[in-house]
């Protein structure tokens, strides 16, 4: 049987007993195939590598060493987050590794979505083979592969393309050095909050925002450039204040800024004003294969409108999509 394919007669893990079993039973497989062998594991702090992280630590404890990379495409204040999390709380074996540089240089001029994705991909497996190449004993990679990844980054059916691929599934070497360890893959994402909670993680990370392995590479629409990167990231780091504060953070399960690579003319200090549009998405799904648009209250759009406009520069205007999925995907790349 391909073990990328989710068994017919697998139930679908909506309570604590079927979580504990599932949870049993990956603690089994991986003991079986790591052995006394040490696990790195790319660590970005969401739900899907949060909850293999705690799989991991409960089959093989200190075998497992985190490595959390900063590709400098994280939300504002995420690196600092993960480090607080998991090194000073959780006490994780934790490896921080700043690449800000080194992925924005590759990725300078690259303006097709999917050269993005493989090229992210493959650059965090150089990473990782690095990190592990300075460890003993290092034979296996562990990733927060969940099924949605799988389904939209294959053929479904003959004839049909690829929605997407995706950093962990589509952007992988064949000659990578490492074995791959995936104790979620054949999950879907409400599936995986389930199995997060029964393994004891706090409510509110097993419930964070997801967040895609390329990051905000694939919210910087286009070719990205720093400077329309960090007006991403303090755009959306507003919009994640402004849906806390009214209530939205948990109601909404999946909401960002995107920025494309095109201009329009505004006016700013009495003055002719180029920038760039902020597309606000905010959607929910249950197991990210469909998705429906949340009805923000104008009032919150407003203010999030005029505080971006107002304090990001380079963007004039905040535009709202209301597309479902399908006939769009959840990110706009």
């Amino acid at each position: 049987m391909d073990s990328n394919k989710r068994p017919e007669a697998m139930e679908r893990i909506t309570s604590k007993a079927l979580a504990d079993a599932f949870i049993e039973q990956q603690v089994a497989a991986v003991r079986a195939q790591v052995g006394d062998k040490k696990v790195l594991l790319a660590l970005s702090g969401g739900v899907d590598s949060s909850v293999v992280a705690a799989l991991l630590i409960k089959a093989i404890g200190k075998q497992l060493v985190c490595v959390h990379v900063n590709h400098g495409l994280m939300r504002k204040g995420e690196s600092e987050n993960v480090i607080e999390v998991f090194k000073n709380q959780l006490d994780a074996n934790l490896i921080y590794v700043d690449a800000t540089d080194r992925f924005l240089d590759l990725l300078a001029g690259v303006s097709d979505p999917e050269r993005k994705r493989k090229i992210i991909g493959a650059e965090f497996i150089k990473v990782f083979d690095e990190e592990a190449a300075k460890l003993d004993g290092i034979s296996f990679l562990a990733q927060g592969t969940i099924y949605p990844d799988i389904l939209e980054s294959v053929k479904q059916a003959e004839g049909k393309k690829a929605v997407k691929s995706h950093h962990n599934v589509g952007g992988l070497p064949e000659d990578m050095a490492m074995e791959l360890v995936e104790p979620i893959k054949l999950l879907f994402k409400d599936e995986v909050r389930v199995v997060g909670e029964a393994l004891g993680l706090p409510h509110a990370m097993v419930y964070r925002q997801p967040f895609p392995g390329p990051g905000l590479g694939v919210r910087c629409l286009g070719a990205i450039t720093r400077d329309r990167l960090h007006a991403l990231r303090e755009a959306d780091a507003i919009l994640r204040e402004e849906f806390d504060l009214n209530g939205l953070a948990e109601k909404v399960w999946q909401y960002f800024i995107a920025v494309p690579d095109m201009k329009s003319v505004g006016v700013k200090d009495d003055s002719r004003y180029e920038g760039w549009p902020a597309i606000i998405r905010a959607v929910n799904t249950k197991d990210a294969m469909t998705a429906t648009i949340e009805e923000v209250p104008y009032a919150v759009l407003h203010k999030v409108t005029a505080r971006i406009t107002s304090e990001v520069e380079g963007i004039n205007r905040v535009l709202f999509d209301l597309t479902p999925k399908p006939t769009g995907t959840i990110e706009w790349e």
